[in-house]
């Protein structure tokens, strides 16, 4: 258990106690004697409640406590005799020890007190990196210590290289994680294939199993009924023939008694009856006996004829070619580029062997378009077929396939792959401190459903690596919110029913300061604009007499052009690079300004001209045709302008020596973008995504 201090904080009295023992430590020479080590404790030391001083905490069960005053008042101070022989006992100087420990922060074994670290200096911080040791150290320990010959680098640096190496480790984890997973399901649907077929061939095996039994009781059930008959045919002949010769004996017998009868009788009766007799015995002895077995007693070899059965056994391997399956319809995120992933089914106990499926694009009337037929042949109920174009709907049948034969092809299913990447126009991306306008070309020839931007934040504490996602976007550009004064890393995905395309190269955006370029399709022939398009030049070739023929959006008597500054309301600051002995116009104008007009001729149009006619400098702030009465006594070198949509104010100033110059209070009902022109040769450089100097935070 701990027990919480209950002081918040040292009051005077805690302070006059420590300066009053430290200065009898330092009398009695105690502070080089190992920080009064616990050799001086006795066990019967005094304890000493230390919970007035928040810095310290006391482990353990807390005990019951002697308090001890150990100030000295003034009156004992001025009194007392401070030689050691003044504290002569030992407890004395055992008291003494007791006290230097408590007002610094030690106490007696008893209360195993633990001093709380405090906060690093900021001297004693790491700040730079040791490469061989992977180790933050401190610049000092480079020239002092062991890392003396090691190789370093700045501490910020490191913290982004592992970032960065975070980053990568967690795409290829998250890659990874992807494809276990679908190896995951992939397994998933083997095994369930495998179950299912094997199911299959169990209740085949098991009604096959039943006919035979079905089949083999009836032969016996018909081979039982054709032995009993024979044997009742049998026995009947043969009883038949026993009552037979039964009668015949009986009748043999009584003719032998009445022969003997007759013999015995007289003369005239003998010949009488003699007579008869003769009749009676030849026809006796003329009727034929049958004294032949007509049943014999052996039983004849029965042939069981099992040609059924073994057809039935023959048949249990012998299954039915099977039914047609039934492709499913196309599963979200099923597809990539240049693959996709087909699924069908079977609605039947069908066992099936293997599957071809066959697949090709989808014709689209147009003549030449007949693509071949291509067919791949797998034993799942699944494929993902390869090496298709991007964004392009395919037409696929299936057909089974056992040692049968061949089922019958499904109905047509309709599958199609995710889009290519979309393209980032790195070029055309404006941002300023709340928004950017991300543009990007599809990478498709055929339409998507909608696109996605994905914004990864960086450097931000805690934050840096968090992705937000902008989603349902129509069209190919989209105008975004963002934080100011942070970095972004901009990706952009493509949809369709297969699915998200891969992600498009990354573009990275910074919201610090408004970020634009010229528009070289406002800019006059005259010009030549560079190839990151911050700077405009007016070569030293001579000038062709002829005007270019007039244009809405291109400018064509004032040698000029505009700036894409995007369009979002708020404060936009950016700064201009000029050649004080050059003729130049800055300023803002609207869209709409007229092309055949020079700058500041209107009331489109605001801006700041010079002119220089050696070796005078003269300054314009035109707008409509009108300027007020200013000298500019310091010619800048560099001209800032804050355009200001909330005060609706145009403000310019001299960066080098931050001057402000002039500000117009304008109508802005739309927006305006920046404008540049040179009256004559000469270069204007254009800096921007910078953060407004506080010295323009006031105008």
């Amino acid at each position: 258990m701990t027990s919480e201090p209950r002081g918040a904080a040292r009051g005077p009295s805690q302070r006059d106690l420590e300066e009053e023992v430290d200065e009898l430590v330092h009398l009695y020479g105690l502070e080089d004697d190992d920080e009064l080590g616990d050799e001086f404790v006795n066990e019967n030391m005094p304890r000493i409640e230390v919970s007035e001083y928040p810095a310290y905490v006391v482990a353990g069960r807390e005990p019951a406590v002697e308090q001890r005053d150990w100030r000295l008042s003034g009156e004992a101070a001025e009194t007392e005799d401070l030689s050691f022989g003044g504290w002569g006992s030992e407890g004395q100087c055992q008291d003494l020890r007791e006290a230097y420990r408590y007002t610094h922060g030690r106490a007696s074994e008893e209360y195993e007190c633990y001093v709380i670290p405090e906060e690093e200096d900021e001297e004693d911080a790491p700040d730079v990196f040791c490469v061989t040791c992977k180790t933050p150290i401190r610049a000092l320990e480079k020239v002092l210590d062991e890392h003396k010959e090691h190789e370093v680098t700045p501490l910020s640096k490191a913290l982004e290289s592992a970032k960065d190496e975070i980053h990568r480790n967690m795409y290829r984890l998250e890659k990874q994680i992807i494809e276990m997973e679908n190896f995951a399901s992939h397994l998933e649907e083997v095994f369930i294939t495998v179950e299912e077929n094997f199911g299959r061939q169990e209740q085949n095996f098991e009604s096959h199993y039943n006919e035979i039994l079905e089949t083999l009781a009836q032969k016996y059930e018909e081979k039982i009924q054709a032995l009993v008959e024979k044997k009742k045919e049998k026995l009947e002949a043969l009883y038949g023939q026993l009552v037979s010769c039964g009668e015949n004996l009986d009748t043999c017998k009584e003719l032998m008694e009445t022969v003997e009868e007759i013999c015995h009788e007289e003369k005239v009766d003998f010949i009488k009856d003699a007579v008869a007799m003769a009749d009676r015995l030849r026809k006796f002895l003329e009727t034929k006996t049958d004294v032949e077995i007509s049943a014999q007693p052996a039983v004849e070899d029965q042939t069981l004829d099992f040609s059924d059965v073994e057809r039935l056994l023959g048949s249990i391997n012998t299954i039915p070619a099977p039914s047609a399956p039934v492709i499913n319809p196309q599963a979200p995120n099923s597809a990539t580029g240049s693959s996709v992933r087909v699924c069908w089914s079977l609605y039947s106990d069908d066992t099936v062997e293997s599957y071809q499926l066959s697949y090709r694009p989808v014709r689209d009337g147009s003549p030449g378009t007949d693509h071949a037929e291509s067919t791949v042949t797998v034993k799942e109920t699944y494929c993902s077929v390869a090496n298709l174009v991007p964004n392009t709907q395919y037409e696929f049948r299936v057909t089974a396939q056992n040692r049968a034969g061949l089922s019958p092809a499904s109905e047509c299913a309709v599958y199609m792959t995710a889009p290519s990447p979309p393209v980032i126009k790195s070029k055309e991306v404006r941002s300023c401190e709340e928004a950017a306008l991300i543009c990007w070309e599809s990478g498709n020839l055929n339409p998507v459903d909608s696109y996605t931007v994905e914004l990864i934040q960086a450097e931000t504490p805690g934050a840096w690596g968090v992705t937000e996602s902008v989603v349902g976007i129509p069209t190919c550009e989209s105008l975004v919110q963002l934080q100011p004064r942070q970095s972004y890393t901009i990706y952009v995905r493509a949809l369709n029913v297969g699915g998200p395309s891969a992600r498009s190269e990354p573009a990275t955006v910074h919201t610090t300061g408004s970020y634009f370029r010229l528009n070289e399709q406002t800019c006059h022939p005259w010009l030549t604009i560079s190839e990151d398009g911050l700077t405009a030049v007016r070569s030293e070739r001579k000038t062709p007499t002829r005007e270019p023929p007039p244009s809405s959006t291109r400018f064509t008597r004032c040698v000029a052009v505009m700036g894409n500054l995007i369009l979002v309301r708020g404060r936009h600051y950016w700064e201009v690079e000029v050649d004080e002995r050059s003729d130049y116009t800055v300023g803002v104008a609207f869209e709409d300004v007229p092309k055949q007009e020079d700058l500041g001729a209107n009331c489109l149009s605001w801006c700041m001209r010079h002119t220089w006619a050696p070796p005078r400098h003269k300054y314009e702030f035109l707008h409509n045709k009108m300027t007020p009465d200013i000298r500019i006594t310091v010619s800048p070198k560099k001209i800032g302008i804050l355009l200001d949509y909330e005060n609706s104010k145009l403000s310019f100033f001299n960066v080098d020596i931050s001057q402000h110059l002039y500000t117009f209070s304008c109508q802005l009902h739309q927006f305006v973008h920046p404008c540049f022109s040179l009256e004559k040769p000469g270069c204007l450089k254009i800096h921007n995504g910078i953060s407004v100097p506080k010295h323009v935070t006031f105008y």
